[in-house]
């Protein structure tokens, strides 16, 4: 995934009017639209508008629908944007705790890349796009994937949050990763040969202080151990941590120097 410059409140907000125009236009029926666009040329008639292109006729077009639907100013919206956006940020929106590893351990860095692979929940992408991480969600189950796009479209995080459906080793990083946050799911079907060729290519991607964490392995999980992850991570600082419950998630981060 390719960095993306940060998108200004003022592009923000017209994309916002543009989608509520659109929206709206999309719910009129056909005769409606016809309506609209006779008062559109009425009006602009009455301006002794001399050169009545499609374009001119469109712009005005759009002014009515914008008036109709009262859609606010850049001041007001930009107001209430900027409180939805300090709520994002905060673990708890996405029913995340402060304790949580992936609050803890990922700390998020403008423009910063981080891939969350096999995660049936889409809490962890959704956190850090909202910090301003450049987020690539992969799992092979296309619900799952529809209810991340869902949610990133809902909070205004889609050009932060990139969510497919695939397999972890068929992904190609297009840049340093940050953070890699992965379960166990995201490696079935790997033989040890695959998986270790898939670990060594997230750990060749990720930029140095960057983590590695693999939530989730607990007991009844048979694919992989702790030893496994480990003897697979030398030279990077490790650790097994215990959150609430019977969940144990494994830590990696790459050494700065």
């Amino acid at each position: 995934m390719r960095p993306r410059a940060p998108r200004s409140l003022r592009h923000e907000y017209e994309l916002f009017v543009e989608r509520e125009i659109e929206n709206y236009k999309e719910s009129l029926p056909r005769s409606a639209l016809l309506k609209l666009g006779d008062e559109a040329v009425a009006l602009l008639e009455r301006q002794n508008q001399l050169t009545l292109t499609e374009i001119v006729l469109c712009e005005e077009v759009d002014r009515i629908i914008r008036q109709r639907l009262r859609l606010p100013s850049y001041t007001a919206w930009r107001k209430r944007r900027v409180k939805e956006l300090e709520e994002l940020r905060r673990p708890e929106h996405w029913g995340l705790r402060p304790e949580d590893l992936v609050v803890r351990a990922v700390s998020p860095v403008a423009e910063g890349q981080v891939l969350v692979a096999g995660s049936r929940e889409g809490a962890s992408a959704l956190y850090l796009a909202a910090n301003g991480c450049e987020v690539t969600s992969i799992h092979r189950h296309a619900d799952i994937v529809e209810r991340v796009i869902n949610a990133a479209e809902a909070a205004g995080l889609t050009e932060r949050v990139r969510a497919e459906v695939g397999r972890l080793e068929a992904f190609h990083p297009n840049g340093p990763l940050t953070a890699v946050i992965c379960t166990p799911d995201a490696f079935e079907g790997l033989s040890p040969a695959e998986r270790e060729r898939v670990i060594d290519m997230l750990q060749t991607a990720t930029a140095r202080g960057g983590v590695h964490l693999v939530e989730s392995l607990a007991g009844e999980d048979g694919r992989f151990s702790f030893d496994d992850l480990a003897s697979s991570y030398d030279g990077w600082e490790i650790s097994m941590e215990r959150q609430i419950g019977s969940a144990r998630t494994f830590v990696a981060r790459k050494a700065v120097a």
